[in-house]
């Protein structure tokens, strides 16, 4: 069930939070693991077992983590790991690993046929971390197991983040999960929040994507340089207001319930080099491959070669979680080449370059990044990379640059790059919360809510693009 749906706006949103808050505040965490198990299951149906099969087995194996002692402690650990990770590995990577092996099976004349038709259960490598971020904590200490399977459910199922993010730790929301305090400053926060999130997906994202979908399904003899850039910008923009819109609402939604999660996105488009994007672009997926992945495997503390090494295995790892598809692990790999160039870089020289044309590098590579992440087969990714670098030219071009830079589609392109591109944060410091400010930002709050729905009513349903992931 989609944030950005009229069934959710107007119907399973107020319905939730009119039984939540007329119960007691005993009962909240059991109203929250229901509507989310009813949330889920909307889009999956008898899937939802799989959900309700991890909060029961995390749920224990976390209990029988914190009784243990010794090696049985990560024995458990590593038992828990495994089931976690095979339900996601045949779910999500069987087909790929069956196509995958088809041609070293057929070198040796055995045919396997075509893979399986498996169903991807939506979200489920986001609870997958999530899971595995749990039973580590408690092995690690850093938490005790939650007290109650309903309590431990609620968080686990928890609706505004299950399905795309952020990926919320146990140790950041556990006061809230047994003691929040809903205020009507957290909730008219929430609400501005959801609203802010709801128009980025709406007005800009879903408006700039109709440009990038179109470019993306253009024949590759059709493809100039100018509409392959264009393109590469408009996904660039899309990906980032439809998930960071996503993770607004998350957020929002949080904040309307007492929660409160942290940020996932910090305008990740003014990054200066590759290193500091990852600090600012998904930013929980980013924490998460550096405590359970980098730092295990030794992080930056065996010398260069190793952490250039765990470098590339996190974001190998990274662009795998992503989908299961060679695009996803070259752009994977891809960043890490970046980040461990930049790691010899300041081993060498210490600090590394900034300024303008380190910002414009970095939006470029991020840009071909992009391109390899939205093709849907490595020579697609190669040949728009091609053409957008002159180096492949159309035969014919039916449409040119003016049929996607009309006025009416330019005006989005401007405001997404706008809000990408402007440093709130030099500014941001200086808001305060008088009442002229509250009321601006509740009329701007309404106003962008308004249209979002006009736009949502007038155009077909467009999933978020983290949905798949």
């Amino acid at each position: 069930m989609a944030f950005s749906s009229n069934f959710f706006l107007f119907a399973f949103l107020p319905a939730v939070l009119a039984l939540y808050y007329g119960a007691p505040s005993r009962a909240r965490n059991a109203i929250l693991l229901v509507s989310s198990l009813l949330f889920y299951a909307f889009d999956t149906g008898y899937l939802v077992w799989l959900l309700i099969f991890s909060i029961f087995i995390n749920y224990w194996l976390a209990h029988w983590i914190a009784r243990a002692t010794g090696s049985r402690r990560y024995s458990l650990l590593a038992a828990g790991i495994v089931i976690n990770l095979a339900f996601l590995l045949h779910y999500k990577y069987t087909g790929f690993i069956w196509t995958s092996a088809e041609p070293l099976f057929a070198t040796i004349g055995i045919q396997i046929g075509q893979p399986p038709t498996i169903e991807l259960p939506i979200g489920i490598s986001f609870f997958t971390f999530q899971a595995i971020s749990y039973i580590a904590d408690v092995q690690a200490g850093l938490i005790m197991p939650a007290k109650r399977l309903i309590d431990f459910g609620a968080y686990h199922s928890l609706f505004p983040q299950l399905i795309a993010g952020p990926i919320v730790r146990y140790i950041e929301i556990e006061q809230d999960l047994y003691g929040r305090k809903n205020s009507l400053t957290d909730f008219s926060d929430g609400l501005f929040r959801f609203c802010l999130g709801l128009g980025k997906k709406l007005i800009i994202a879903d408006q700039v994507g109709n440009i990038s979908d179109r470019v993306f399904a253009l024949p590759g003899n059709e493809l100039s340089t100018a509409v392959a850039w264009t393109g590469a910008l408009c996904y660039a923009l899309q990906i980032y207001y439809d998930f960071s819109g996503y993770s607004d609402m998350a957020i929002g939604l949080g904040k309307m319930l007492g929660f409160h999660f942290p940020e996932n996105f910090n305008q990740p488009y003014l990054s200066r080099n590759i290193t500091e994007f990852w600090h600012r672009w998904h930013m929980t997926l980013s924490r998460w491959f550096r405590d359970y992945v980098y730092i295990p495997a030794g992080g930056n503390r065996h010398g260069a070669w190793q952490t250039y090494r765990n470098l590339f295995l996190v974001f190998f790892l990274c662009g795998l979680w992503h989908g299961a598809a060679y695009t996803f692990v070259v752009w994977g790999l891809y960043q890490g080449l970046f980040l461990a160039g930049e790691r010899m870089y300041m081993h060498r020289f210490g600090k590394l370059p900034g300024g303008p044309l380190a910002w414009a590098a970095t939006f470029t590579v991020t840009l071909v990044g992009w391109v390899v992440f939205r093709s849907t087969t490595l020579d697609q990714a190669r040949h728009i990379l091609a053409t957008m670098f002159g180096l492949s030219q159309p035969t014919v071009v039916y449409y040119a640059l003016p049929s996607y830079l009309t006025a009416y589609s330019l005006t989005f392109i401007l405001i997404g790059l706008f809000f990408a591109l402007v440093p709130f944060e030099r500014f941001s410091m200086t808001l305060g919360k008088t009442l002229p400010q509250i009321c601006g930002r509740a009329v701007a709050a309404l106003a962008v809510f308004a249209y979002s729905v006009i736009l949502l009513s007038a155009h077909s349903f467009n999933p978020f693009i983290y949905f798949r992931f």
